[in-house]
């Protein structure tokens, strides 16, 4: 009997220690989100701000491109973060200056972020090497997870009847300028993953998260499809940065026009979930 019982204690000993093990490799995991939000602000309304906290409170890093260069841009990211400051976390956030686009609509980017899941590593910049030739320079800015870093290329490029592909070109020559930094592009990209201009990319073992999805809204649904173009992605490099999860948040479900909910925005987020080789 006596030697029946160490054997129990050895295999329940054995088992919690699997149970921590799991665990640990549970909660060894970050969650990105990318969010276009159309024109993000003075014209959105305390109410929208609201809803869009509660869209995004569940996740560790938010990525949002489009916020207004001018008046109340900045002031709505800060209104933004104070309102998931209010949802039982603590969150910070870095606005960009201007992209420096004069032939276009110039933005800012901007990232919030739980600061007891993440901590931001030194301070965030505008990419100014080929700022002649992307029109919205992406925005990057480094974070650091359980002692492992990576970057997040936040980016938003011209429309497609503007080709995109001729700034998305330039991405290729990026972890070559930054070797020492572990890259996940995300954004708007206005160009679906299968395109070509992709392919450099992926010959250095870049992936998509998403594959055939669609993130941007129709002006109206038609027979229940209400997406119009794959536009929205992340790239990640698969040697450096282990899959776990993606997909999106259909928060136009939520409402009962489209109308109604492009006063939210005219994309949907995306969302990847990873850890840290």
């Amino acid at each position: 009997m006596i030697y029946s019982l160490k054997i129990n204690y050895s295999k329940a000993f054995t088992v919690i220690l699997l149970l921590l093990c799991f665990s640990n490799t549970l909660s060894a995991q970050v969650k990105l989100l990318s969010w276009n939000i159309e024109n993000l602000g003075k014209s959105k309304s305390d109410s929208t701000i609201i809803y869009i906290a509660d869209t995004i409170k569940n996740y560790d890093i938010i990525a949002i491109q489009e916020v207004v260069a001018g008046y109340g841009g900045a002031q709505a990211v800060a209104r933004l973060a104070d309102e998931l400051n209010l949802k039982g976390a603590e969150w910070d956030y870095t606005i960009s200056d201007p992209t420096s686009s004069s032939a276009y609509k110039t933005e800012r980017y901007a990232f919030i972020w739980k600061t007891s899941k993440v901590e931001k590593i030194g301070k965030a910049w505008l990419e100014q090497k080929y700022h002649l030739e992307i029109d919205r320079e992406p925005y990057f800015c480094t974070f650091q997870y359980q002692g492992k870093e990576f970057t997040v290329v936040n980016f938003h490029a011209i429309t497609k009847n503007r080709q995109p592909e001729t700034e998305i070109k330039y991405f290729k020559f990026l972890p070559f300028e930054y070797p020492n930094l572990n890259l996940i592009f995300a954004g708007d990209f206005n160009c679906p993953q299968s395109h070509t201009v992709f392919n450099p990319l992926k010959k250095m073992g870049y992936q998509s998260i998403l594959f055939g999805q669609k993130t941007s809204l129709k002006k109206e649904c038609r027979e229940d499809l209400c997406l119009a173009s794959e536009f929205d992605n992340m790239y990640f490099n698969t040697t450096r940065i282990r899959y776990i999860n993606a997909g999106v948040i259909p928060f136009y479900k939520s409402f009962n026009t489209l109308k109604e909910a492009r006063k939210i925005s005219d994309h949907i987020p995306i969302w990847f979930e990873f850890s840290v080789n």
